[in-house]
């Protein structure tokens, strides 16, 4: 059982942490960086906080935070592979900024995506265009193959008034 227990804690970060990272090379996604881990009770859980420079829009940051299972709360509540939904963002202006080649689409495009369980469920950043109020919009979710999740953040970094550079040309 201990085997168990330290492959589902340590196992699951290595493992999320390579595909992630297969991910982000082969997508050209964003790099998560860890800036804080705040401790919420004796059960070993936290709350981790990182940084995520869009790849697409430079000049803007996001930061995202999450909940972490600890080892005695996976142990007495099950589920061990798998991370609450739950997650928080807020992105802003960290620099000068310059948009690349983005998806103008309603939907937008992913920016950031890390595992929250063993296979199948993902936290995810999404960017979309609001080109009427000029405005950037980073919503964070989760993915799952079924059962999705209607816990999710939004966060906008407005462009009016700001001296943007689009790299294609701003959209008419």
């Amino acid at each position: 059982m201990q085997g168990l227990i330290g492959q589902g804690l340590i196992g699951r970060k290595l493992i999320a942490g390579a595909l992630a990272a297969c991910l982000v090379v082969g997508a050209g996604a964003a790099v998560a960086q860890e800036v804080g881990k705040v401790g919420v009770d004796w059960l070993g859980n936290d709350i981790i906080i990182e940084a995520i420079k869009d790849p697409k829009v430079e000049g803007v940051t996001c930061h995202v935070s999450y909940f972490d299972r600890g080892v005695i709360d996976r142990l007495q509540k099950g589920n061990w592979f798998e991370d609450p939904s739950d997650s928080s963002i807020a992105c802003r202006q960290t620099g000068p900024i310059t948009i690349g080649d983005i998806d103008m689409s309603e939907a937008g495009e992913e920016v950031f995506k890390q595992g929250i369980s063993l296979i199948w469920k993902k936290q995810v950043v999404n960017r979309i265009y609001d080109k009427a109020n000029e405005t950037l919009i980073y919503l964070s979710h989760s993915r799952q193959v079924q059962d999705g999740s209607a816990k999710m953040s939004v966060t906008t970094v407005p462009l009016y008034g700001q001296n943007v550079v689009w790299s294609n040309g701003k959209p008419k």
